[in-house]
């Protein structure tokens, strides 16, 4: 009678994983095939093929019998999960279980290079590569991956094999596909494949490719998914688009008056300038709480409430979502607020709090090197206040308007290589399903952020909207800014620090138990350059 061990070691011996019949299917197979070489729809009850917004199938029952599925589920349930977060994706993942020796994840690994890769290479015309990359993954209440290409270099087949309980579109986690514009950019989600047990949908990947998984609404059930890709001979792909940076402007010729009109006092205090700056130079980021007067930020988020503002979606999707207000339909206090993020008396405080040089009267490296520190320069003679005076007075001496640049010193700076400071900005709404992603024509240079925020009470960073700095190519967070009304954060970052805001989800709904009204945050986001 042969002992318990060596009846285990048949057992995993005797796992085989069948697939459906419909693959077995020659008739089938040829007429899939020329549907999608066609770029035309087959649609049979086991399996169809569609050809928009691209090239997909799906084939139901893909594992014949339902023991050998539950059993595959239960073992994959069995494995070491890790959480995964960041700027595209939450969600818990399976290490890699191409080496995985687990009797049914080993026998699925073996059907899928064995018998499902030729019928797909028959149907596709591509020479997929025997092997594949294959994973499980778990996602759960408010778990996304946003929308993106899966291109990489020699992925030709994307598959995902869905091990999930009865599924309904309310419980969010669809495959959703988005059509493209000329610019290859997604445009919008134009189909939603529910998941549903033992069902695999397979996609080409391509320079059009772009899907997301939906957020996880439902707050009891788990959506388990292995998913990989087959490879083959790479495509070439055209270049990325790149589109229009947010245009750059000087500083609008506003003297010191419109910083004591805004800004909560103590921060013009010269002392408190001088603390700012030491704080700032150390961290590279500072926080300043309370920062406009309280009368001042009370008119502020009133004129934010005005059903008259109108916003427009800022996409696309691969890139960001949220939405950003129409200048010319702001009332009358949100443009003078954008006047004054855009004033040269601004400017030279933002100088004067993070030792940049973003104005001609801010000290340079060189006063730094001859011994004037910058500590000394926000105190005394050095105040927004007389700086400007000085500028008015020089302005008044000299016919030319003050909003008009003098020609000798952009010749200057020409020659020393340095750009007239500017800044670029925009008001921003945030809400549930907005984010913005790290993509790799983002323009990375030595920049100051300045965020200002409005409309966050009780939002608890569990709900997302924070923005995180990251080193490029990490995932690591460096910083955290999280949205709090009335502060203004400045962050200094190099050419190898990206930023995101990290996707808002379903629990930020809660918040409307108590500001019925309020359906997410506003800021006021910008960029100042040297």
């Amino acid at each position: 009678m042969p002992s318990p061990a060596s009846g285990k070691r048949r057992g995993k011996r005797a796992a085989t994983a069948e697939l459906c019949a419909a693959l077995r299917d020659a008739a089938l197979r040829e007429r899939a095939a020329v549907a999608w070489s066609r770029g035309e729809p087959l649609r049979h009850e086991a399996a169809a093929v569609e050809p928009a917004p691209f090239r997909h199938g799906v084939i139901h029952g893909f594992l014949a019998g339902p023991a050998f599925a539950e059993a595959l589920r239960d073992e994959l349930l069995g494995l070491g999960f890790r959480g995964r977060r960041n700027d595209l994706l939450s969600l818990r993942q399976s290490e890699e279980l191409g080496g995985r020796q687990e009797p049914h994840v080993a026998a699925l690994r073996h059907a899928l290079c064995e018998e499902f890769q030729p019928w797909l290479s028959a149907v596709t015309q591509i020479e997929l590569e025997p092997t594949i990359d294959i994973s499980c993954a778990k996602y759960e209440y408010t778990d996304v991956l946003l929308c993106h290409d899966d291109e990489l270099e020699g992925r030709r087949i994307a598959f995902i094999l869905y091990l999930v309980p009865p599924w309904e579109k309310s419980d969010g986690g669809t495959l959703d596909l988005y059509s493209t514009d000329e610019h290859f950019q997604p445009q919008q989600i134009v189909k939603s494949l529910v998941p549903s047990w033992n069902m695999l949908v397979f996609f080409e990947v391509s320079p059009v490719s772009f899907h997301q998984v939906s957020e996880v609404l439902s707050e009891e059930k788990c959506r388990l998914s292995v998913s990989g890709w087959f490879h083959g001979p790479s495509l070439d792909r055209p270049a990325r688009h790149m589109e229009a940076p947010l245009p750059r402007t000087p500083h609008i010729p506003y003297d010191h008056e419109i910083l004591y009109e805004w800004i909560n006092l103590v921060y013009l205090d010269m002392d408190s300038q001088a603390q700012i700056q030491e704080e700032f130079e150390e961290r590279s980021e500072i926080l300043l709480k309370d920062f406009l007067k309280k009368e001042k930020y009370q008119l502020l988020c009133e004129g934010l409430e005005n059903k008259d503002i109108q916003w427009s979606s800022r996409g696309p999707a691969n890139k960001r979502l949220y939405e950003t207000a129409e200048k010319d339909s702001l009332p009358d206090i949100l443009k003078k607020f954008l006047q004054f993020l855009s004033s040269e008396a601004l400017f030279l405080l933002l100088s004067n709090f993070t030792g940049l040089k973003l104005h001609f009267l801010a000290p340079s490296d060189e006063d730094e090197d001859a011994g004037e520190g910058r500590a000394a320069d926000t105190t005394g003679d050095s105040s927004p206040k007389r700086e400007l005076e000085e500028t008015e007075q020089h302005a008044d001496s000299n016919p030319r308007q003050p909003d008009q640049p003098d020609p000798e010193a952009q010749e200057s700076e020409m020659q020393n290589g340095l750009g007239t400071p500017a800044c670029a900005g925009e008001l921003r709404h945030w809400t549930h399903g907005h984010y913005t992603l790290v993509h790799d024509t983002q323009a990375t240079e030595f920049a100051l952020d300045l965020l200002f925020f409005c409309g966050c009470e009780d939002w608890d960073p569990e709900y997302g909207g924070f923005t995180s700095y990251i080193a490029k190519g990490e995932d690591e967070e460096l910083l955290t800014v999280n949205p709090e009304d009335n502060c203004l954060a400045l962050v200094y970052r190099d050419k190898e620090t990206m930023k995101f805001v990290k996707y808002i989800n379903h629990r930020s709904l809660a918040r409307l138990k108590k500001h019925p009204n309020r359906t997410g945050f506003w800021d006021f986001s910008f960029v100042y350059y040297e």
